[in-house]
């Protein structure tokens, strides 16, 4: 239930209409807050819950560009809703009202219906609001791993054949890093799978932590995860999977922080002449993740063979 008046933003150059607006909407229902030109009223649309556009003596054809500029073709739940004051003779102005979605109320109005008008699209943007703040979340909830909040699986299958496709286009690089947890079994058998599960979710912020906004982490399955890391070169690959690795290695993870907990990296790059396919880079990736795990685990190799950034050997868990 609403505990505070709703905020307008009366756009009035002449505020000719505005006393009569003040007696119509009482204070304990609407604040008012006025703006006499467009650029004044554009900057304040954010910390309103609705616009009352009252054209006034504004030039007809800058009273339809204000209105334009209110009402994007594309809503979005930021966007307050609009109700146009218009006299009757202003029909541009009123076709322009309905085509752009506002709400319409004639001059000389009746007080009823201007607060019936104004609450009924009050009403609608925040229905519209949650219904989109929503779709949002199952969005979100489609393309995201249920435990490590991290992407899922088919999100990242996903991204890898639309990320292949554009470095393939554009003639750019394209690196994916596949990160196993070393002895992970272990952890499970030891301590319990909530610790495991726990140590699963630290592992996750960690990798996130490693990796730029426009890398990709996802988890692959099981104790597997895969960063996919766009306009990367092997080189750059090399460098964010030693962080990566030295990111995990160095977590005191799981109840209380006393576990620790080692990876073992696989690193493939585009282009290259045997990857012609999203499915080979994923292939080349697997195929040096399984050599780091034969060579001793707590490293990194890389397709072609080659391993680099090995730990010593009393670092292998």
């Amino acid at each position: 239930m609403k505990t505070k008046p709703f905020t307008l933003l009366v756009v009035d150059d002449s505020q000719a209409l505005l006393p009569q607006l003040v007696r119509t909407l009482g204070p304990e229902d609407f604040a008012l807050r006025v703006a006499r030109t467009g650029p004044e009223a554009l900057g304040l649309t954010q910390e309103v819950d609705g616009v009352l556009l009252c054209p006034g003596e504004t030039n007809p054809k800058e009273a339809q560009a204000l209105l334009e500029a209110l009402t994007p073709p594309v809503p979005t739940s930021s966007r307050p809703p609009v109700l146009v004051i218009a006299p009757p003779e202003d029909k541009a102005l009123r076709l322009a009202a309905l085509r752009r979605g506002a709400e319409l109320i004639l001059t000389p109005w009746d007080e009823e219906e201007l607060r019936i008008r104004l609450y009924r699209s009050l009403e609608t943007h925040r229905k519209w609001t949650e219904l989109h703040s929503q779709v949002e979340e199952l969005r979100r909830l489609a393309v995201t791993d249920g435990l490590t909040q991290v992407h899922n699986h088919r999100y990242f299958q996903e991204r890898l054949r639309e990320e292949f496709r554009r470095a393939q286009r554009y003639d750019e690089s394209l690196s994916l890093i596949l990160v196993d947890l070393d002895h992970f079994k272990n952890i499970n058998d030891a301590h319990g799978h909530s610790a495991g599960d726990r140590v699963l979710r630290e592992v996750a912020a960690s990798l996130q932590h490693s990796v730029r906004e426009t890398d990709l982490v996802a988890r692959y399955g099981g104790e597997e995860f895969a960063i996919l890391l766009p306009c990367t070169h092997l080189p750059g690959a090399l460098t964010v999977a030693e962080r990566v690795r030295r990111g995990v290695s160095d977590l005191h993870a799981g109840p209380e922080g006393a576990l620790r907990v080692t990876a073992s990296l696989g690193v493939s790059s585009f282009p290259h002449r045997a990857i012609l396919t999203p499915e080979q880079l994923l292939l080349t990736a697997d195929e040096a993740l399984y050599r780091a795990k034969g060579e001793g685990r707590d490293r990194i190799c890389l397709h072609p063979p080659a391993p680099l950034f090995s730990a010593p050997p009393s670092r292998v868990g």
